[in-house]
């Protein structure tokens, strides 16, 4: 490269809110397994060049704000993400309890300007659903929604 040329660089900015949610809605997540649950996923997103914002659920659900990677495939991303924490859960966590994650979930981009807004979100998820503030439409992520 020549002197004072500047190589450019592609600039991808992938912020994702996601949400996902145990096999029938099943309250399997206490308040003992939440945190190692957590860490092992935040783990898994940090092996695919993602970096997770917050994270945060309830008993029956997930919600993960991350920075992912362009170099992996979301889906490929989230298949391995819930299939390891669906193990973790059920051979570390709980050996010998089943648990399962519902097939599908839900990916929602979210521009620079809300990153904070929908990180307060997920953070407070306890206040929201124990206040009635919750999105709806972040909260749908299981089959009967039919949008995913």
């Amino acid at each position: 490269m020549e002197e004072g040329s500047r190589q450019r660089r592609n600039l991808l900015k992938l912020n994702v809110h996601l949400v996902w949610v145990t096999k029938n809605r099943l309250p399997l997540i206490g308040a003992d397994e939440e945190r190692a649950l957590y860490r092992n996923i935040e783990a898994m997103f940090h092996r695919y060049g993602a970096g997770v914002l917050a994270i945060g659920g309830m008993p029956d659900h997930i919600h993960v704000l991350v920075a992912l990677s362009p170099k992996y495939a979301l889906s490929e991303v989230i298949k391995n993400v819930k299939g390891s924490s669906s193990r973790f859960f059920s051979e570390t966590l709980k050996p010998g309890t089943w648990f399962q994650w519902q097939p599908n979930y839900a990916a929602i981009h979210v521009s620079p300007g809300d990153v904070e807004r929908v990180r307060q979100y997920i953070l407070g998820q306890k206040q929201h659903h124990g206040d009635g503030t919750v999105w709806s439409d972040y909260e749908q992520a299981d089959e009967e929604a039919g949008n995913l």
